[in-house]
């Protein structure tokens, strides 16, 4: 369907597939959808071919049918084929009765990343980053199903739920200045999590400070360029300096709450004999009660991502003062962003009309502009940090949200590279000993758990980071401020 599907270039990176009607299958038989709002999708030639391959067209223009769904839909540069939405999907819906889909945010909910600044230079730490990549290693559980270190009740867990970053700070882990630099001050409203699952919770609760596996990671990572002075210098950066990021989500309790969730609305969807264009864009009408509650599974879900990245952020410092014996607080958090999640919002949606909308994002990061309510005080001026990581062996980036992202993507830039390749795909095309060698001969240090997992994370299995960067800078949706490459990798 994707290849059938009439697309235009409308200006240089941004493509345009215009509403119109098209037949799809629902509960085997044949229904007509109609379009309410175009689909864009911001890529360059290139990027666009390797978007064209998969579902994602069919997939961005099904969304396009959703009731209540405003303005446009979005299909960022690192777009590919996700469940029902795809994967760098934004679309907004109307809060009077719109539809909230989960396959919109997706089973890892909140996955998302955090950024560190440390006062450590290149020159002066080279010889060590194989024992800083051991020790927070050893710090940090990683690999599929691990576990974290905290040892927690489920009174606490409940905790952890409803107040997120809170809980941690409370309980003595970082300190009170890191909710500042990060989204929602690290607590998501409206969890209840009396909502949740038992079996949410019993996959969730031994998890808390993992990094899991996948294309999660931990990266110590050297600044190799700075393309903007004076916002680098705001956010106290330079080249040749260590930094670190964290790359994980809500591990199992995420995609526990989001199949519960899945299961309730299509489950009413049938009850209803509610049609979709897939039905893996089942929906809730947003103001219900099946909506409500959705959203304080998902705000819980949540919280709890933004707590495992804080406590990770937590033994990454302890990791590092093991070996270098800094002070912790001088390894200071730049910013943490969300790119599975949804949100009410504020925004135009066409015709200089402002309204409250549920913004979904699924892999897709916030990047708002300087001078916007929701960037933190101290980056009022420059706009709020977004944080585009690479794939293990390439760049990471760090941008600044600009203007033209409020009316091209409702505030929104990709979430990193964006798979052009299936994990079974790069299984058979690549082999760990051989990547885990070139990249060592790249002077990257990695420790994994599995050579499985660099297989399935090759660097060739992703889109180019710098093509799919560089469309959102030319578009002005963000301002790259520095490039990082990496020294040390830790994958699940």
């Amino acid at each position: 369907m994707a290849n059938e599907l009439e697309r235009n270039q409308i200006q240089e990176n941004i493509y345009m597939i215009n509403p119109q009607k098209k037949i799809k299958k629902y509960n085997n038989k044949n229904m007509e959808f109609e379009m309410k709002v175009p689909a864009k999708i911001y890529a360059n030639s290139s990027l666009m071919e390797l978007i064209s391959q998969d579902r994602t067209l069919d997939q961005i223009t099904n969304v396009a049918c959703l009731p209540g769904v405003k303005k446009h839909v979005i299909a960022l540069s690192d777009a590919h084929q996700g469940y029902g939405f795809c994967i760098g999907g934004v679309a907004a819906t109307s809060v009077d009765g719109g539809a909230i889909t989960p396959g919109g945010v997706g089973y890892d909910i909140n996955c998302g990343v955090r950024l560190l600044r440390t006062p450590l230079m290149y020159s002066d730490t080279k010889k060590d980053i194989p024992k800083l990549v051991n020790s927070i290693h050893r710090n940090v559980s990683s690999g599929l199903g691990s576990e974290g270190k905290l040892k927690i009740s489920k009174s606490e867990f409940s905790k952890i739920l409803e107040m997120g970053v809170n809980w941690a700070v409370d309980q003595g882990y970082g300190y009170d200045r890191d909710k500042e630099y990060c989204e929602d001050n690290g607590c998501t409203e409206g969890a209840d999590s009396n909502l949740v699952s038992h079996k949410a919770i019993s996959r969730g609760i031994s998890q808390v400070g993992s990094l899991g596996s996948g294309n999660h990671f931990l990266e110590i990572q050297r600044i190799e360029s700075i393309y903007d002075e004076n916002i680098a210098k705001k956010l106290d950066l330079r080249e040749n300096q260590i930094m670190i990021m964290i790359h994980t989500g809500s591990r199992a309790f995420g995609h526990q709450v989001c199949t519960d969730a899945v299961h309730d609305v299509e489950t009413l969807m049938r009850k209803k004999d509610r049609p979709v264009p897939d039905r893996q864009l089942a929906y809730a009408e947003s103001g219900s009660k099946h909506a409500e509650k959705y959203l304080a599974q998902m705000s819980c879900a949540a919280n709890f991502g933004w707590t495992n990245r804080h406590m990770i952020m937590h033994f990454v410092r302890k990791g590092v003062q093991n070996v270098l014996e800094i002070d912790p607080a001088e390894i200071e958090l730049v910013y943490g962003v969300a790119h599975n999640i949804l949100k009410v919002e504020e925004h135009d949606v066409g015709n200089g009309k402002r309204e409250k909308v549920n913004v979904h994002r699924k892999g897709a990061t916030r990047a708002f502009p300087p001078g916007h309510p929701l960037v933190p005080r101290a980056y009022s001026s420059i706009g709020q940090p977004a944080l585009i990581p690479g794939t293990m062996g390439t760049a990471s980036y760090l941008c600044v949200g600009q203007e033209d992202a409020l009316d091209l993507s409702f505030g929104s830039c990709p979430h990193g590279g964006g798979r052009k390749m299936s994990r079974t795909q790069a299984k058979k095309r690549y082999r760990g000993k051989t990547l885990k060698k070139r990249l060592r001969n790249q002077g990257i240090f990695v420790q994994s758990a599995s050579l499985k997992t660099l297989e399935e994370e090759a660097s060739g299995a992703y889109k180019d980071i710098d093509q799919v960067v560089q469309v959102s800078h030319d578009l002005n949706i963000v301002k790259k401020i520095a490039r990082m490459v990496p020294l040390g990798v830790i994958k699940g």
